[in-house]
């Protein structure tokens, strides 16, 4: 037997993402996926919102709260445009996350911790929903605050 060790080949210097045999070829390593599924979910949650906010606009009998029971006080048509306008924002930076920009991860946390705060507030018309949006909304702000360099930037 030799006692000769074999070393690792140089890291390349090219910028280029290196497979490193755990994650899928062409992505830098494994905690890409958390990037893939904070955007995603972002895609998701605007969806979750915008049909929220359209329920709100449409349907004002579906969500059986008294204004007394909101933590804050607006009506049904307020909190439907409110939805409304964060789904489409979350829309806008789930997808701007897929393209790893710099501008689309800030306001990805923005738009997370801005829909917990204003589903916080719809709790007590609809517990469950908002609740497992809230939940949504601290796994993309984790996702895109720890691993959010893992996909290379193209802006």
């Amino acid at each position: 037997m030799s006692d000769v060790r074999r070393q690792a080949p140089a890291a390349r210097t090219t910028g280029a993402p290196q497979h490193d045999g755990h994650g899928a070829p062409g992505l830098p390593d494994p905690w890409s996926g958390w990037v893939i599924f904070s955007s995603t979910m972002m895609i998701l949650l605007g969806c979750f919102q915008g049909i929220a906010g359209l329920v709100a606009l449409f349907n004002k009998s579906y969500y059986l709260v008294s204004s007394s029971g909101l933590v804050v006080h607006v009506d049904y048509t307020v909190w439907g445009w409110v939805h409304l306008i964060v789904g489409v924002v979350a829309l806008v930076a789930g997808f701007g996350l897929f393209t790893g920009a710099m501008w689309a991860r800030v306001l990805a946390i923005m738009v997370a911790g801005l829909s917990a705060i204003v589903n916080f507030a719809f709790i007590p018309a609809f517990p469950l929903w908002a609740l497992t949006i809230i939940v949504v909304d601290i796994l993309v702000i984790y996702a895109v605050a720890a691993h959010g360099r893992e996909i290379p930037s193209r802006s």
